[in-house]
């Protein structure tokens, strides 16, 4: 891991917070990280391409936050547990983790689906949500209140044809997130909540939808801030929401 060299300043709603965010390089997951700087937290940015963490981490500078950079491939199990190994000798817990990293196969019926592109779709929508699960529930744990949020997708719950395989693995990362939610709730603080983004202005959906206007849905920022303040605002254990942000 990589720390930038701004003095955080300790003010902020989530000062003293420390705040890992997957999929950070770019989208949902870079607005994220930037608000929740912003608003005082230290942020671990966690992606696999170095240069576009550290444009990331330009922003959160400029701006007087503080982050570390921490590029990972998560569908590399052993990555994530040196990754929790690493948060855990620098700062001993974990207040808030962000887990956004997704992968979109190739849209394509059921019957047609190919088993290379699901396979890594499920590694990283599932098998890695666990592995992040696994390897950060004691730092969780050690903070006074730890939050988990996970960034879904309404196609986890309501099938739409030719979205079958990014739809099952998002079934399975709800499921996942849900099942560990209520496992900790009566013996730790840990509390999880589960966003559903809607339309956003990010590479994945560009990739979906070729021909619509970008600016016809809202940009990554209006959900990085969404998230910021449910953080803020606080939530109760299983809390979900969509959010309907206006662009």
């Amino acid at each position: 891991m990589a720390e930038n060299s701004v003095d955080q300043s300790g003010h902020g709603p989530l000062s003293g917070k420390i705040a890992l965010v997957t999929g950070a390089s770019r989208g949902i997951g870079a607005a994220t990280a930037v608000a929740l700087a912003e608003r005082g937290a230290h942020v671990v940015l966690v992606a696999r391409k170095v240069k576009d963490l550290e444009a990331v981490e330009d922003a959160i500078h400029a701006a007087g936050g503080t982050s570390t950079i921490a590029p990972l491939d998560l569908t590399e199990s052993d990555g994530i547990v040196r990754l929790a190994q690493a948060v855990a000798e620098r700062w001993d817990r974990l207040d808030v983790l962000v887990i956004n990293a997704a992968m979109l196969p190739t849209l394509t019926p059921v019957t047609q689906i190919d088993g290379k592109q699901f396979n890594q779709a499920l590694t990283l929508n599932v098998l890695a949500t666990q592995a992040l699960l696994a390897a950060f529930d004691p730092l969780l744990k050690r903070a006074p209140a730890g939050r988990i949020i996970g960034v879904t997708s309404s196609l986890g719950t309501e099938a739409r044809p030719f979205w079958g395989a990014y739809g099952a693995t998002k079934a399975a990362f709800e499921n996942l997130l849900e099942t560990h939610a209520r496992e900790v709730e009566r013996i730790s603080s840990t509390r999880l909540a589960i966003v559903d983004p809607g339309a956003t202005r990010t590479q994945m959906r560009a990739r979906a939808y070729p021909g619509e206007d970008p600016e016809s849905v809202k940009p990554p920022e209006a959900v990085g801030e969404r998230i910021a303040q449910l953080l803020v605002q606080d939530f109760a254990n299983l809390h979900r929401e969509r959010v309907e942000t206006s662009r």
